[in-house]
């Protein structure tokens, strides 16, 4: 049996690897854009600002690894046409003189074929976006040149608020370069946190000197040959260094060619990854999915999704069934010492999907409040008038994304306000407080409840 791959993303390298682990005789070929793959980009950020050492500390394994286990990886190329109806791809090198040589490109045969196309940066439409020290962040190269541009820079604007542009923000400034961060909505981390608690992350970046400018669009980035100064809103900001954080778009154009059907976020599969074409799979950024709670399609760019669908893919290809599950959307972040994490719906699309909510909250601490170095939490949880949990968010400098979790295994496996405020807890003083937050959050949940009763 013969498996293609295209693209070498957390979805793609996760299907061929457990491809492999399940079949020895399978032929598997990954084709992909990039030169290093088995990397992390949600660490770009962290190699940017400094706080991990190098680029290289981020890459897992090389395409030779692969290859002493039995996959075969075509870096440095591009698919460029695939026939379903015959089962094959087509695809070339990127460098020019391997190009050259056979300029109509390479044709590639599957029983099986995976996209794995990801996402692409969205560049916003406004003039300037070409200019030298203009830079959007998607891959380790992209991330070499923001790390290298950096170092002579003086003042830097991201634009963009969610967690990456955050991220991105806090490291440049802990480079000592003058930053502000901008965004089109009224708050920052518009997809995963409400105002309220937005604020809180917004006033920490603010007391560290990062400035942070709201409801104010992109409108140029001006320079002669590189970027000079940012216009957002009617607002002017001096820039040497920008940074397009402004989110990504479902790179579906070959499973449009193969005859996938596209649907409203991504490319439409069922719950086994399987595509409208027969023997064609796809996973990762590219796909939309269901929402777990409203049931509506949705998006969900993240790698811990990306690694599950690759494994349901993989298990379904070589003959086991596996089925991949509506999504939470669980994440978490790590601002300078403030982890952020939330999971589910937020009060604002509760709101945009007509959804009525309560709402509990806790303002505790990390650990017994007699040991020394207890922190701060604050929690949101939301909650149908009944009592079901509709969704989390977590703020505080130590011990967040574990109760995240905590929330999302509740959330799933339809546990109420009520029961969670009965679970069993561990506890010490190093590490809790005898109740923990989280029953907290719940019980102040159930109070409301019961009141309206």
């Amino acid at each position: 049996m013969k498996v293609v791959i295209i693209g070498s993303g957390a979805g793609g390298l996760t299907a061929a690897s457990n491809i492999r682990k399940y079949s020895d005789e399978t032929e598997i070929t990954v084709i992909t854009r990039e030169n290093q793959v088995a990397y992390s980009q949600c660490a770009i950020p962290y190699v940017i600002g400094g706080e991990i050492e190098s680029f290289d500390e981020i890459v897992m394994h090389t395409p030779e690894y692969y290859g002493e286990h039995g996959i075969n990886i075509i870096t440095d190329s591009e698919v460029f046409e695939v026939v379903s109806s015959e089962k094959f791809v087509k695809y070339r090198s990127n460098n020019p003189e391997n190009r050259n040589k056979n300029e109509h490109g390479d044709i590639l045969y599957y029983d099986y074929l995976v996209i794995a196309t990801g996402g692409s940066p969205f560049i916003p439409p406004v003039e300037g976006t070409g200019l030298k020290g203009v830079f959007k962040v998607r891959t380790i190269e992209d991330g070499a040149k923001i790390k290298k541009w950096a170092e002579h820079s003086k003042k830097a604007v991201v634009v963009g608020a969610g967690a990456i542009g955050l991220e991105l923000g806090y490291g440049l400034k802990q480079l000592g370069i003058d930053v502000s961060v901008t965004e089109m909505v009224p708050q920052i981390l518009p997809r995963s946190l409400d105002p309220d608690m937005a604020l809180k992350v917004q006033d920490y970046l603010e007391s560290l000197g990062v400035d942070i400018v709201l409801e104010k669009a992109l409108n140029e980035i001006i320079g002669s040959v590189q970027a000079e100064e940012v216009i957002v809103g009617e607002e002017h900001i001096y820039a040497d260094l920008v940074i397009l954080s402004t989110g990504i778009r479902p790179s579906i154009e070959l499973a449009k060619q193969a005859g996938c059907i596209i649907g409203n976020m991504g490319v439409t599969v069922n719950e086994r990854m399987e595509t409208s074409i027969p023997c064609i799979y796809s996973v990762g950024d590219c796909v939309e999915v269901y929402d777990g709670i409203t049931g509506e399609k949705t998006v969900s760019p993240f790698g811990t999704t990306a690694v599950r669908q690759g494994k349901v893919a993989a298990k379904n290809i070589i003959g086991r069934d596996a089925v991949f599950r509506p999504v939470l959307n669980s994440v978490v972040s790590v601002i300078g010492e403030l982890e952020i994490g939330a999971v589910g719906l937020t009060e604002t699309s509760a709101k945009l999907n007509n959804i009525d909510v309560v709402i509990g909250r806790s303002k505790a601490l990390t650990k017994a409040r007699y040991y020394p170095g207890c922190k701060p939490i604050d929690i949101k949880i939301l909650c149908s008038p009944d009592g079901k949990i509709l969704g989390c968010q977590i703020i505080a400098k130590e011990t967040v994304a574990e109760r995240v979790d905590t929330m999302a295994l509740a959330i799933a496996k339809g546990v109420n306000c009520a029961e969670l405020t009965e679970m069993e807890f561990s506890y010490a003083p190093p590490v809790s407080m005898v109740v923990d937050p989280i029953v907290l959050a719940a019980e102040n949940v159930l109070e409301k409840i019961n009141t309206k009763k």
